[in-house]
């Protein structure tokens, strides 16, 4: 390729469409053992809830078996999940927290 030719040749660019990343839900799952208020403290502490609102989650999981602590891009949720795990078995509660694509 001459260096006239290179002068001419004209790079085109590409649309191309990127999707937005996939969110996950952050659940806690309901069991028999985890104190009510170790819940209300868990929410509060990982997902920067008021007291009312971590009530409510906290009530929602009791109740239905399952709640809601937020929606999050995928590692977001994975490290939530870990911590709120590691603080349950720290404070010796089953308290489970898993991740779901949303």
């Amino acid at each position: 390729m001459s260096a006239q030719d290179q002068q001419e040749a004209v790079l085109e660019t590409e649309a191309v469409q990127v999707e937005p990343p996939h969110l996950y839900k952050v659940l806690l799952l309901n069991d028999d053992y985890t104190p009510m208020d170790f819940v209300i403290h868990v929410l509060q502490r990982f997902f920067a809830m008021n007291r009312e609102h971590a009530t409510e989650i906290m009530l929602k999981v009791h109740c239905e078996g399952r709640g809601v602590c937020g929606l999050f891009s995928r590692d977001v949720a994975a490290t939530k999940v870990e911590q709120v795990s590691d603080f349950a078995r720290r404070h010796q509660h089953p308290l489970a927290c898993v991740m779901e694509k949303n």
